[in-house]
């Protein structure tokens, strides 16, 4: 009998990779692997994405763990460098960086450095949160393309604030700002400090020969197809997960990598009007059969999932009832069908997705699965 646990399903990340290669065919993939693979495990996921053509994190200390845990592959920081005393660090890693104003230009441009720095300029056409503002994005990518510390071809990127809705024509507008922006760029820089670039291939450098471009996160894979360019970003969905809004992973053919799993440790009988849990909560309509479970906020099932929120075991659904404690929940059982301690218990996962645990508790699926702790036992089958 076994506690909390979560089982890493390392086929269904193949799988799912492949639906990207799919949906994209012609785009090289930059796998997402920020907030610990979004629960799944940062090293051991990087390991299994050998067919991925680089890595997202969003710290710094995320992708030294990857470089630790002897990842090869280029990384990139996608909420840039903090600070220019982490350029040299950058560069004797290997680490590419997001940069998304003006003061981190500065830091570069102004550094000596042992080598260049692979730099994606981010613009924001939008979402308002990090990126180049667009009235001085042509500048400063000018700047950046004049210096000796920037490698070629430059990567430029935005990012979409409303893909998961497909009837919102936010992301529609976003795209028609970046085309817009990237159309104004100089084709060609004649800089003295810079040889001219040579294109290697259609795959390695876009149009303008100066830069490749991304726009597509997992929601923008899946429900803009137009946003598939040079590079796609796919996060959530490489887990099995669906990005857009009311979406199930099984409708994208999506296969869920994680299953959240643990064992029914108590049974007992519930006579009507009888109350479960602190609070009191729950009160019984009826006599029933209520089962407990070994886990809880304490291992990251979220505290708010209201009564009813599905529970899988033994191939049915039955409700949680009453408040999730730290280490523990319940379930009505009903009348029974033979359920005994010891049996397991799916929280979320294979057979249940964590898309409508998510939906119960009012949250979305990146936080349930981003929120599993330590405590919590892995197993990559």
């Amino acid at each position: 009998m076994k506690a909390a646990t979560a089982q890493i399903n390392l086929s269904a990340l193949a799988d799912n990779f492949n639906r990207v290669r799919q949906m994209a065919p012609d785009s090289k993939i930059l796998a997402i692997l920020k907030a610990n693979a979004y629960g799944h495990g940062l090293v051991e996921i990087a390991e299994q994405l050998k067919a991925a053509d680089a890595f997202g994190v969003a710290r710094i200390e995320e992708a030294l763990a990857l470089r630790t845990g002897g990842v090869v592959k280029p990384i990139v920081l996608l909420e840039g460098f903090f600070d220019k005393q982490d350029l040299p660090i950058l560069v004797a890693n290997n680490i590419q960086t997001v940069v998304h104003m003006p003061r981190q230009i500065d830091d570069i441009v102004d550094a000596e450095l042992e080598g260049p720095l692979m730099v994606w300029l981010k613009v924001d056409t939008g979402m308002h949160r990090l990126g180049i503002v667009p009235e001085s994005f042509s500048l400063q990518y000018r700047r950046l393309s004049r210096s000796k510390n920037v490698r070629e071809p430059m990567r430029l990127m935005t990012h979409f604030a409303c893909a998961d809705e497909l009837d919102n024509d936010k992301t529609t507008q976003q795209v028609a700002m970046f085309k817009q922006l990237i159309a104004e760029l100089p084709r060609q820089d004649l800089s003295p400090q810079k040889p001219s670039p040579q294109k290697s291939s259609p795959q390695e450098s876009s149009s303008q020969d100066r830069f490749e471009t991304t726009l597509a996160n997992s929601a923008g894979i899946i429900g803009w197809p137009e946003t598939r360019t040079d590079w796609v970003r796919p996060g959530l969905m490489l887990y099995g997960v669906s990005p857009m809004v009311g979406g199930l992973a099984e409708q994208l053919q999506l296969t869920p990598v994680m299953t959240l799993k643990s064992s029914l440790i108590a049974i007992r009988r519930v006579k009507r009007g009888e109350s479960v849990g602190y609070g009191a909560a729950w009160v019984a309509k009826e006599d029933t059969i209520v089962g407990v479970v070994a886990i809880g906020y304490g291992d990251g099932y979220p505290r708010h999932a209201p009564s009813g929120t599905p529970v899988l075991i033994n191939g049915r659904i039955v409700p949680l009832v009453g408040r999730v404690s730290m280490d523990m929940i319940s379930i009505d059982l009903g009348k029974g069908l033979g359920e005994t301690i010891g049996d397991e218990v799916i929280l979320w996962g294979d057979g249940l997705p964590v898309e409508k645990i998510a939906e119960q508790a009012g949250t979305i699926a990146y936080e349930l699965l981003c929120n599993i702790t330590r405590r919590v036992e892995y197993l990559y089958l």
